[in-house]
């Protein structure tokens, strides 16, 4: 099976080079709107788009999906809310299991239902354990999962869930706070998560604006989510990537 997508984010991690992903809702874009944020994303250096919602109703995953692949080389990573969110036109998909709540549907059973679908897609599949953190207020992705957050200020938590899931065979860890939350996560939070593990750690909600973007880097977050901004002012793509891109490399 093709880990193209996957190594990479091996290789950036250990040279500290901090990635860029761009989150699109199939649901709150049209043609137009896409073609704007492919223009702004590929010149600002954008390094993923992600794609995808925890309740995709507009039936236009594939053509969103189609046009971003027509109009850049910016990998196309589906981030699905459910088994239905599969575009067989995308580059990889973050196959996720929600480590952090405790709804066997969301932990295995959905995965069951949809894993031969999966397979014959073709995708890179990227098992990604998932971890969404109080942000402050209710978001989608809270409801639909009926899986309580992780506390915002229980660090130790969110390091042991982070922890039991990369030994569990998880090649990723994202924690998120959901789209259109409050507050983002804490430094202090993704620092204790990132000493911990060695995968790959992807972080979003609540990023809204490049500093927070900056030092999450800084704590130790290898790629950084950004949707709900960029949804409101697009051109926030721009000043996003140059804070992400700016942290130093390692030696």
């Amino acid at each position: 099976m093709n880990q193209y997508l996957y190594t990479q984010l091996l290789e950036k991690k250990q040279k500290g080079q901090k990635s860029f992903a761009v989150l699109i809702d199939p649901d709150k874009v049209n043609p137009l709107a896409v073609e704007q944020l492919v223009k702004l994303s590929v010149d600002a250096g954008v390094d993923y788009f992600f794609v995808g919602g925890s309740l995709v109703i507009s039936n236009r995953l594939d053509e969103v999906v189609q046009q971003l692949k027509a109009s850049c080389d910016i990998p196309v990573i589906l981030f699905p809310g459910s088994p239905s969110q599969i575009s067989k036109y995308a580059d990889g998909l973050l196959y996720l299991s929600l480590i952090s709540g405790r709804n066997p549907e969301l932990l295995i059973g959905q995965h069951v239902i949809s894993a031969p679908f999966v397979k014959q897609s073709g995708l890179e599949i990227i098992s990604t354990g998932y971890m969404v953190v109080d942000g402050g207020a209710p978001t989608t992705v809270s409801y639909i999962s009926n899986a309580t957050p992780l506390p915002s200020d229980k660090n130790e938590i969110a390091m042991c869930t982070a922890m039991a899931g990369e030994m569990l065979g998880m090649k990723v860890i994202y924690m998120d706070a959901g789209s259109g939350a409050k507050r983002a996560i804490s430094e202090s939070m993704i620092q204790a998560v990132a000493q911990q593990i060695e995968a790959p750690l992807i972080i979003g909600g609540g990023i809204t604006d490049p500093e927070k973007a900056y030092r999450n880097c800084k704590a130790g977050a290898d790629v950084i989510v950004i949707g709900n901004a960029i949804e409101k002012n697009a051109t926030l793509i721009k000043e996003m990537a140059a804070a992400i891109h700016s942290v130093p490399v390692k030696a």
